[in-house]
């Protein structure tokens, strides 16, 4: 057999061997695609996912895709020839490469992740964090938004709320109010207590079930000082901590109970 014959015969084996793998690729790439397309949809109809929130189901759901597509292009690769090693390498270096220019990006990422799965909050609740307290309108990967009393929405980065302190507001069906008032020290200690409580006690909202403390806490420069506790449902908690604000004030001064300015006594010696 001349050279030529040769040469020609490999060019032919080659092209059969490549044709081959071509098309067991491709056949592989299609009904690989249907595959994945068949997870997907099964993921979003699946019953459990349903109680999932909206945005980690998105999440999962985008991440399984792109996961199975990414197996099904390296398993192509390694089907046609293309080493292992080099697709190993290539998939590093672009991971690392995307990785440092989206630095800021991926820790918001994960620290969205994070409040989805740990669920400090949730939509609707009053939170204050980061310097930033309002209601919690939405909660995405990358950025929570909150709506503060002011009517401002502002959105937070979840990769600095992630690692602050959080303080939920609405985390418990009731909250104590933990109020300090003060009277002059000619005020006589029992009724001032008496008129407090019943102040309480008359308030719409308070819950009279609970515990409800007044007590002398300090004696101040120009004061006494009372310490006054009780609950109240968290879902009327500011109208009725208003409401409790004026009308102690119109008993106390009702009963005659002054609630004194700061004053200094000046003694000169000639």
């Amino acid at each position: 057999m001349s050279n030529i014959e040769k040469i020609v015969e490999k060019l032919i084996n080659l092209g059969v061997d490549a044709g081959t793998k071509i098309l067991i690729s491709l056949v592989i790439l299609i009904i690989g695609n249907k595959i994945i397309n068949l997870i997907v949809k099964g993921l979003k109809k699946e019953h459990k996912m349903s109680k999932i929130d909206k945005s980690v189901k998105s999440f999962l759901v985008s991440f399984v895709n792109i996961g199975l597509k990414v197996i099904l292009f390296v398993t192509i690769l390694g089907i046609i020839g293309v080493p292992m090693t080099s697709i190993i390498t290539v998939i590093g270096s672009a991971g690392v490469a995307i990785g440092l220019a989206l630095q800021g990006g991926l820790s918001n990422l994960a620290g969205g992740i994070m409040l989805l799965i740990f669920k400090p909050f949730k939509v609707g609740d009053f939170i204050e964090a980061d310097g930033k307290s309002g209601t919690v309108k939405s909660i995405t990967l990358f950025y929570t938004t909150i709506q503060t009393i002011e009517n401002v929405v502002v959105q937070i980065p979840n990769g600095g709320l992630s690692n602050t302190s959080i303080i939920n507001y609405s985390a418990m069906d009731k909250r104590q109010v933990n109020e300090t008032i003060s009277v002059s020290y000619n005020s006589d200690i029992e009724k001032v207590k008496k008129v407090i409580t019943k102040t309480i006690m008359d308030l719409d909202n308070s819950l009279k079930e609970e515990p409800i403390l007044v007590r002398l806490k300090k004696h101040n420069s120009s004061s006494i000082d009372f310490v006054v506790r009780f609950w109240i449902n968290n879902d009327v908690y500011w109208d009725t901590y208003f409401d409790f604000m004026e009308k102690v004030k119109v008993a106390l001064n009702k009963n005659k109970i002054e609630i004194p300015y700061p004053q200094m006594d000046v003694h000169i010696t000639k």
